[in-house]
């Protein structure tokens, strides 16, 4: 039976915490809406200490802003950019138009149709989240979405060099130096001067993610994205350094961010906590991943592997990374989860940077119900009808009318009765 070594915050706690974000969005949405432009450079300005001319970059400032990055950090950018745009083309691959006739002369099928227009939000402050450029910006347009806008917020008033590079280089058509609740707002409402969008797309932090929330219905999502969640499952066969390490690695990303071991092993459990401890005397991060794992982590001691499972679906993680003798044994069972990482070869880093998955993922459950971003999302799979011969018509018109007479609806059973009518005396003359 399973059973808690350490847990974090309660629901009750984080539910006051959510409560008041959710006011604080609202308001500034509401402003935005009322007031458009002023209203984002009034927030620019609060939030971001940034009030240029214009939020929107020219080509030419685009241009001077990637010169001035180290030749190696743009052949890494190239490189990631490279697998992300492999494995998005093998997904999208994989998707195909279909028409099937289903009776004689009854033809059905469905197309793939991007988005018209997408909105990208790449996180900046205390981490500028370059790799987001690659996986929402470069992701859309192997979809084929016409016009990928993007927005990323100044660092201390500069300019993230590295990230305008990166979303130039992943082909956004227009790129903003804009961020937090007021970018969303502004690419999902639209402003005097920046035209809206059909989909808001990207990771952020909770105000961000609540405005997508909220923005939600207006516009598409990808998905709720709340603080970065790992979990690591581990048996006797691995070591406390490789789940430390992987914890905290996660842990970082803010002091909310829950991290998890499930293992099999007390003994390996004990040994992790001592050597989380050991890490955080040196890790340069260690202020932000020791207050999100004191107060979000825990570790969950179970029977058997079996049990490892079942609890780990509970959970439904967002990152989940399986060291253990056989890994693919929860590749195999697992069902809820955002992304796996099988052995210790592979980490959540190399997903989170550049082996070529995606790291917009769901979090706070929502892996019981959606996969994280891909090429897919980009795309609206539309159904359309055709049918060819009158003796079809007719033929479908004799089951529809009955149909519709059962539900009391005249209208639609008029439909359906003026093909039978028209279209079966056509057929008898034929």
């Amino acid at each position: 039976m399973a059973r808690f070594l350490k847990t974090g915050k309660t629901k009750e706690e984080l539910a006051v915490q959510a409560a008041q974000v959710t006011e604080t969005v609202k308001s500034i949405l509401d402003d935005i809406e009322k007031n458009g432009d002023s209203a984002v450079r009034n927030y620019s300005e609060r939030f971001d200490k940034w009030s240029p001319e214009g939020f929107k970059l020219s080509q030419e400032q685009i241009e001077e802003i990637i010169s001035t990055v180290p030749g190696e950090t743009i052949k890494d950018i190239e490189f990631a950019q490279a697998q992300i745009r492999r494995f998005a083309e093998a997904q999208k691959s994989a998707l195909r138009d279909i028409e099937v006739e289903t009776l004689p002369g009854v033809f059905l099928g469905h197309k793939n149709i991007p988005v018209n227009s997408v909105g990208c939000y790449i996180p900046g402050g205390r981490y500028p989240m370059v790799a987001s450029a690659h996986m929402s910006v470069l992701t859309a347009k192997v979809a084929g979405v016409k016009r990928v806008i993007a927005c990323t917020p100044p660092i201390n008033g500069e300019i993230p060099a590295a990230t305008v590079a990166a979303m130039s280089l992943a082909g956004a058509d227009e790129i903003y130096l804009l961020g937090g609740v007021q970018a969303m707002a502004a690419m999902a409402i639209g402003t005097e001067t920046i035209q809206g969008v059909d989909m808001l797309v990207g990771p952020g932090n909770a105000f961000v993610a609540e405005a997508k929330r909220q923005l939600f219905g207006r516009v598409g999502i990808d998905l709720l994205a709340g603080p970065t969640e790992v979990l690591v499952i581990a048996d006797e066969t691995s070591d406390a350094e490789i789940v430390a390490t992987d914890l905290l690695g996660q842990a970082e990303h803010g002091p909310t961010s829950p991290a998890a071991l499930i293992t099999t092993s007390e003994k390996l459990a004990n040994e992790t906590v001592k050597e989380i401890e050991r890490q955080l005397e040196t890790l340069e991060t260690a202020d932000v991943a020791r207050a999100a794992w004191n107060e979000y982590g825990s570790i969950i001691l179970v029977d058997s592997l079996e049990e490892a499972v079942a609890e780990a679906d509970k959970l439904a993680y967002e990152h989940v990374e399986i060291l253990t003798e056989d890994p693919r044994f929860f590749l195999e069972n697992m069902t809820n989860f955002g992304a796996l990482f099988l052995g210790p070869e592979t980490n959540v880093a190399y997903g989170d940077k550049v082996i070529g998955t995606n790291h917009t993922l769901p979090t706070k459950g929502a892996s019981r119900y959606t996969g994280g971003l891909w090429v897919g999302k980009f795309l609206k799979t539309c159904t359309y009808q055709e049918i060819r011969t009158p003796e079809a018509s007719a033929m479908i018109g004799e089951y529809a009318e009955r149909l519709c007479h059962l539900e009391n609806f005249a209208g639609h059973r008029e439909q359906a009765l003026l093909r039978v009518r028209r279209y079966k005396k056509e057929s008898v003359h034929q």
